[in-house]
Parts: C-alpha cells; sequence; structure tokens
C-alpha cells in the first residue's frame, strides 16, 4: 500500500510528473477545494478540543486553493498528518520528523518524483529475525528440505495467523522452474491443505469463519458448513489434509498438522504442486501423502510435542 505524503508544496511544480492541462488543473483544484474544506473542519475541531497552536500560511485553505496540482497533494499530506496526530497524540512536526526517521532507517521509502511512501526493505529484515527465533520453522528447516526432495515438490510450513495459514517457511520445488518466494504470505483455512489440518482442531474458530461465510475461490472451493466438516473430520481420523483444485486452478496440495508441548496443532507441513503429479486419478498420491505425515511426525517429536 502507498501513500501520499509529499514534500513541501513548492517542490510539487514538476512539469515532467504531473499532469498539465487546463482540465487537470482544475480538477485538483476542485479536489484541493474539498481537502482544504475538511482540513480547516479537523483544524477547527482541534482547536475546540483546546489546540492553540497557529497554522503556518501555507497550511491555510486559501493557499491550498490558489496552488492548484501541489495543493490538491499538500492537502491530503495535511489530512494524513491532522489523522496521525489525532490518533497518537503528537504535534504535525513530531510524526513528520518520525516518518523521516523511518525513511533514514530504510522502513519507509519515498517515490522522488511521486513523494509517495510504501514500507522499505529493514522491515523484510525484522520479519526474516522473528522468523529466525520461530522455534516452529527452526525445527523444520531440515525435515522440510528432505520432503521436497523425496517428493520433488515444493514445501511449505505454516502457522495460524488471524483467519489465514501464515507460510513461515518455504524450499523451492528442486528443479530449474521459476518459482516465487511464499514467506510472509497469507493463505485461506479452508482452501488449503495446511489451512485445513489446522482448522480441524480450531473447533471454535471452524464456527466463526462459517457463521461469516467462506469466499469461493473455485468451482472446487468448500464453502458450505456439511462438506468443510466432513474434510476436517478427516483429517483428524487420517492425520493428514488434502485439497484438490480449492484455492487454485490446477494446483493442489497435502499436508499434516505438527504438534507442541501442549498436544496443540502449533503448524502444519506440506506440498505444493499441479494436481496430476500430486493426485493419481482421484485419490491423492500415497506416497507423498506418506512422506508428508513422516515429515510432520519427525519435526513433532524434535518439538517434543504429541498429539492429545
Amino acid at each position: 500500500m502507498k501513500i501520499d505524503l509529499p514534500q513541501h508544496p513548492t517542490g510539487l511544480h514538476n512539469k515532467a510528473s504531473l499532469p498539465t492541462s487546463p482540465a487537470d488543473d482544475d480538477r485538483y483544484a476542485s479536489f484541493a477545494a474539498q481537502l482544504a474544506a475538511r482540513a480547516e473542519r479537523l483544524a477547527a475541531e482541534r482547536a475546540a478540543a483546546g489546540s492553540h497552536h497557529e497554522e503556518p500560511a501555507s497550511h491555510s485553505p486559501s493557499f491550498l486553493l490558489a496552488s492548484g496540482r501541489a495543493g490538491y497533494v499538500w492537502a491530503g499530506f495535511l489530512l494524513l498528518l491532522f489523522a496521525l496526530t489525532d490518533h497518537l497524540g503528537l504535534a504535525k512536526g513530531t510524526v513528520h520528523g518520525l516518518l523521516q526517521t523511518l525513511k533514514d532507517e530504510g522502513f519507509v521509502e519515498q517515490d522522488l518524483e511521486s513523494g509517495k511512501y510504501q514500507l522499505g526493505a529493514a522491515l523484510l529484515q525484522l520479519g526474516n529475525i522473528y522468523l529466525d527465533v520461530n522455534e516452529l520453522r527452526g525445527r523444520s528447516l531440515a525435515w522440510a528440505d528432505s520432503l521436497a526432495v523425496r517428493t520433488g515438490e515444493a514445501v511449505r510450513v505454516g502457522s495460524l495467523h488471524g483467519d489465514g495459514v501464515l507460510i513461515i517457511h518455504h524450499v523451492f520445488r528442486p528443479d530449474n522452474s521459476l518459482q516465487i518466494l511464499e514467506v510472509g504470505a497469507q493463505l485461506p483455512l479452508h482452501a488449503t491443505a495446511l489451512g485445513k489440518a489446522l482448522l480441524a482442531f480450531r473447533p471454535e474458530l471452524t464456527d466463526e469463519l462459517l457463521a461469516r461465510g467462506l469466499p469461493r475461490l473455485t468451482q472446487a472451493t468448500l464453502t458450505t458448513a456439511a462438506p468443510l466438516r466432513k474434510a476436517l473430520d478427516a483429517v483428524r481420523d487420517t492425520g493428514w489434509a488434502a485439497e484438490r483444485d480449492e484455492a487454485v486452478i490446477g494446483e493442489s496440495s497435502i499436508a499434516a498438522p505438527i504438534f507442541d508441548r501442549r498436544g496443540d496443532a502449533a503448524g502444519a507441513i506440506g506440498v505444493a504442486g499441479p494436481t496430476d503429479r500430486l493426485y493419481d486419478g482421484r485419490d491423492a498420491q500415497a506416497a507423498i501423502v506418506g512422506h508428508v505425515r513422516e515429515a510432520a511426525r519427525a519435526i513433532t517429536r524434535d518439538l517434543g510435542g504429541q498429539r492429545r
């Protein structure tokens, strides 16, 4: 997600990066008028609440209206600052300084032409630190690599996160095909084998998801109570989960739950790949199911866990 956070209006008159037609000027001026009016209302509310700080002339509605395109963007910037300062209880100058510090440290990045900010690479490094100290991930590294070699398919390890499965480790399929790292991705619980392996041991969450309604991702997605509960019952009975074309047409997955010391399903490990490689006709490949279950049992054992 990107947020418009430009510098001062005097630095926004870049004809190469902004529209220059009269119609665009009128449109931006109209937006500036609307935003300026809202900014003034917010300023009035802040003043009524006890803030008597006098805003500089460059923040006034009359300046915004006269600034055309620059005023439109700057008004949006002011609204963002008002929202942040109201939420944090800090002055606008302080909030802007904090944003600049985040930029200096690499947590946010700014496009020099548009002035837009987005998340920076330093956040990815923080995410990797979190993953490195995650015991489930640490215990699963070797077994995930082994599972990828044995099955010839991509391997994912996931844990429950909110209403989805957070991928905490991903091993590429051992071939030369182009693949995308999925660590950090969040997958649906009801339409993936990893999700079903976890959802089978979360009856309250299952009830909650069904009450809210489950999105249909393909024609094969289980979105109603009876078929989903039947699938989850099978997971508890057999110790493994599967989905066939339920999230993406032509792709399927097989997974098994990993249990911690308390006997809870702390995560799941599984393989994902083309349906015709994971399935033999209507049934999942027995050899792949066996390898997946063996990996899950090994990680459970390394965690000192056992199924309740």
